[in-house]
């Protein structure tokens, strides 16, 4: 932690709309968080509801795909993100306060796990302004074979895209005009490390193919932090969650 420069990965993230701290966990909290994550699975998850917790196939239970509001289920992770060193690097990027944060798990099971289609977070927050981030930390090594993620550097000034619908569960909005010239020419891709923390802005276009890979899964945890700035349209939220609740329900039914 004393080692980072966060002068320069304040830049990196301003000017690019995310940034790679590959050294700011030590191996040892990444097995803790491994071993947390494990027995949240085991212990709590079976008492979640489909809001909360949701499958690649609604009949198999080991194809976990996402899991939300983790931090309010589990005081492991509640205290990842409350007066934590994430919640400070989170102030220090964002330049203000955190008003509340929240921790989500992703996972792409091995062969199976779609495309995340390009989107960007802030129009599934609904805030403004979008002031908010998310740190993304992957449990096992992650590259093109199993999905790592692909940015649009310096997308985060260049206002929000219009979005649609997708027909990816848990992302059921996806950039309509993705694949532009100008995308293609600023894409990047990130390959990182087991334990690497990449952080990006709710405005940051991001995108991750699906798993090819036939043995490894990709498991991450997100921590996504909102300024105090921040405020949030609680009618297009609510809006909004009833209309992904009939999509899930429709998709549970095929």
């Amino acid at each position: 932690m004393q080692s980072l420069d966060f002068q320069k990965i304040k830049s990196d993230f301003d000017q690019d709309g995310f940034v790679l701290c590959e050294d700011f966990i030590s191996p040892q909290e990444l097995e803790d968080l491994k071993s947390n994550l494990k027995r949240f699975i085991v212990e709590i998850v079976p008492t979640l509801g489909s809001s909360d917790a949701f499958y690649e196939d609604s009949q198999d239970l080991s194809s976990l795909k996402q899991v939300f509001r983790m931090a309010h289920h589990d005081s492991f992770f509640h205290e990842m993100v409350n007066g934590s060193r994430f919640e400070k690097l989170a102030e220090i990027l964002l330049g203000e306060k955190i008003a509340k944060a929240e921790v989500e798990y992703f996972n792409k099971p091995a062969g199976i796990g779609k495309p995340t289609p390009p989107h960007q977070d802030a129009y599934y927050f609904m805030i403004t302004p979008p002031q908010a981030l998310t740190f993304w930390i992957p449990l096992e090594n992650v590259d093109a074979a199993n999905g790592c993620l692909h940015y649009l550097k310096g997308s985060h000034t260049k206002g929000m895209r219009l979005h649609g619908r997708t027909q990816t569960l848990g992302f059921s909005q996806g950039i309509v005009d993705y694949g532009t010239e100008e995308d293609l020419a600023v894409e990047t891709a990130v390959p990182m490390k087991a334990g690497g923390v990449l952080a990006h802005h709710a405005m940051t276009v991001h995108s991750a193919p699906g798993n090819h890979s036939p043995n490894r899964a990709r498991k991450v945890i997100g921590l996504v932090f909102f300024g105090e700035s921040a405020q949030e349209d609680d009618e297009a939220k609510a809006a909004y969650r009833e209309k992904l609740k009939a999509e899930r329900a429709v998709a549970a039914q095929n």
